[in-house]
């Protein structure tokens, strides 16, 4: 005898993961890191340090940390939900499980494709300013939207096409952070920058409530693993492997982040960082070898 109302939501009707067909199951626990990793890292991390800075004062870092902090409450949300309910309507599937009101579902679904629109025209900008045109010099605007296209038609291809090509760009993300890490150390290391400064808030504003006007703009830096969870149904074993994913990736993610905040204030003035459009290339042009 079924349970009363048990069929009222079709949607509801819950089938494992091995029993579902559909979707190719492709992506490995490792594949599934890197996306959560590359998902968080971008640009991101290179539009926002200057922000922050002009918020925080040169405690960039401290910012950051505490958006790791709450970044992490809510892989704890998504790690139990996405094990639960290992579908790939993601939040707005956890919504209407929860609450069973269409309107209510819809409403989270668009705001989270908002979200995305936002996430991916505030980034494809800062791939268009002042990173890209160090190269070459063309429209932001022009650059951006081939950018966008491009990856559009890389994920139009496939989930393993586009999962193996999101590994190399985290890999090459990672590496880009890394030399911006070594760069700074560098200059530290030959006597440059302040390192006082990475522990200097705003002037004016109460330390407290400078760091968390920081952590709220920071926090737009560690957003992305809550798209993972999409890939609930092309993830070979996607209760076994999403929770490792989740925090290793966003635990990975934001300590990079906390350590690139961290050089970029001792060794460029925070000011400088407020007033640029590309942060870190003032971090890498100070290096010894003036990397553009």
């Amino acid at each position: 005898m079924n349970r009363p109302g048990a069929d009222r939501h079709p949607g509801n009707r819950e089938q494992t993961p091995e029993s579902q067909v559909g979707l190719s199951r492709a992506v490995t626990r490792r594949m599934l890191t890197l996306f959560v990793i590359g998902d968080i890292l971008g640009a991101g991390i290179y539009a926002l340090v200057g922000e922050v800075g002009g918020r925080v004062g040169g405690a960039i870092w401290v910012s950051f940390l505490v958006a790791l902090g709450l970044a992490v409450f809510t892989t704890f949300a998504y790690a139990e939900l996405v094990t639960k309910y290992p579908r790939a309507a993601g939040a707005a599937l956890y919504v209407n499980r929860a609450f069973g009101r269409p309107f209510l579902t819809f409403m989270v679904a668009f705001a989270v494709i908002c979200s995305g629109l936002a996430s991916a025209a505030a980034l494809s900008r800062a791939f268009g300013g002042d990173y890209f045109t160090a190269f070459v010099s063309l429209p932001t605007v022009v650059v951006g939207l081939v950018f966008i296209a491009a990856i559009g038609l890389v994920n139009f291809r496939g989930i393993r096409e586009s999962t193996r090509l999101n590994m190399v760009f985290t890999l090459i993300e990672v590496a880009g952070l890394v030399l911006v890490v070594a760069i700074g150390a560098a200059v530290l290391g030959e006597g440059g920058g302040d390192p006082g400064r990475a522990v200097e808030f705003k002037q004016g504003t109460p330390a407290l409530l400078a760091v968390f006007s920081g952590a709220g703009l920071a926090f737009f830096a560690l957003i992305g693993f809550e798209d993972s969870v999409n890939l609930a149904e092309e993830a070979r074993a996607p209760r076994r492997d999403f929770p490792w994913a989740l925090f290793v990736g966003v635990l990975t993610a934001g300590l990079i982040y906390v350590v690139v905040t961290a050089v970029a204030s001792m060794v460029v003035p925070t000011a400088e960082l407020a007033a640029s459009e590309g942060p870190l290339l003032e971090v890498t042009s100070r290096g010894p070898l003036a990397v553009p």
